[in-house]
């Protein structure tokens, strides 16, 4: 999680992409806990590839670890060098069974990991694989062929960005031969190059199919994550009329948020402190400790401590993309 979040500014001006919340938890914290549901034995160790978010991005981190009994370590990444680079960079974490994740990345998935495998892929069934790497696999569902952003049809099986390997000892040794011998595509060293030559050299990968592929790479992507993580989870207030609000489930209301005159909903989370007045909101996120003011916002995002005044609800829906600490009137 080392990247700087361009797609996603300005709300990663100020926050690492993965500690943006998502119906109430942190997409990072989602990851974690939805990989620890999957896996059949306890989650010893949790290594966080990072830039330089400072310590209290840190302190963060290693509470998502502790939290699920697992031990903290913090890893950096300087320079993007591609995917086998920064999983290298947590080299002395890799030993034993071991889970890689890129962390702008949630999932649903109908299964629990067998960890005997030699390796699984997380994958999904897109409608257009052109931008993505696939996998292509024979009747027993062993992978037969990794292929980055095929031009022509290979395969409808994207991969994720979740892998399962029995071995990190192996894993290890393989991304230090990429790298070792300068071994670059498309000018970065790319895990999918350690993985293909784990398979040549008779690794089995297996590929794990997930019900749900949850993109949050940018605002429209993460609002929409934000609606369906509602939908799945049912993390949702009252549908009852709170004092000076009605709220449309389903929703996620944080603590001491205050309504007046205002319809929330469906598909809001609100941050805790934030109060709403004289607005209609729906399918939007609104971080903590913000205020709005005669909105009427769809399809929007607005950061921590945002003082908000809008046209008022009868003059139209407004999509908006508001970074933290702004005062827009």
């Amino acid at each position: 999680m080392a990247g700087m979040g361009k797609r996603l500014r300005p709300h990663t001006l100020t926050i690492p992409k993965p500690l943006l919340p998502i119906a109430g938890k942190t997409i990072v914290q989602r990851l974690v806990e939805d990989i620890a549901n999957v896996s059949e034995e306890k989650i010893e160790e949790i290594a966080f590839v990072i830039g330089n978010f400072g310590d209290e991005v840190e302190l963060r981190l290693k509470k998502i670890a502790t939290d699920i009994g697992a031990v903290p370590k913090i890893y950096y990444q300087d320079e993007a060098l591609g995917t086998a680079h920064a999983i290298l960079c947590a080299k002395d974490s890799l030993h034993g069974k071991t889970i890689v994740a890129f962390s702008d990345t949630l999932f649903q998935a109908d299964f629990s990991l067998d960890e005997k495998q030699d390796g699984i892929i997380w994958v999904k069934q897109i409608d257009d694989p052109t931008a993505f790497g696939v996998v292509k696999l024979n009747n027993d569902n062993i992978i037969t062929d990794f292929v980055e952003k095929p031009e022509e049809f290979i395969s409808d099986l994207a991969i994720i960005g979740i892998y399962y390997f029995k071995d990190g000892n192996y894993l290890r040794e393989e991304l230090e031969y990429v790298i070792d011998n300068n071994i670059r595509d498309k000018g970065e060293y790319q895990l999918t190059t350690a993985l293909e030559n784990m398979k040549q050299k008779g690794t089995l990968f297996t590929a794990a199919p997930v019900t749900d592929w949850l993109d949050c790479g940018n605002k429209d992507a993460t609002v929409l994550t934000n609606q369906r993580i509602l939908e799945i989870n049912k993390e949702q207030c009252s549908n009852e009329d709170r004092e000076g609000g009605e709220i449309i489930e389903p929703c996620y209301i944080g603590n001491n948020v205050k309504f007046s005159n205002s319809v929330i909903g469906p598909y809001v989370s609100i941050g805790d402190n934030t109060i709403i007045e004289d607005s209609q909101i729906n399918n939007s996120i609104i971080q903590a400790n913000s205020r709005i003011q005669s909105a009427h916002l769809t399809n929007s995002m607005i950061g921590n401590y945002v003082e908000y005044s809008g046209n008022g609800k009868e003059n139209g829906e407004s999509h908006v993309s508001i970074g933290d600490y702004s005062t827009i009137e």
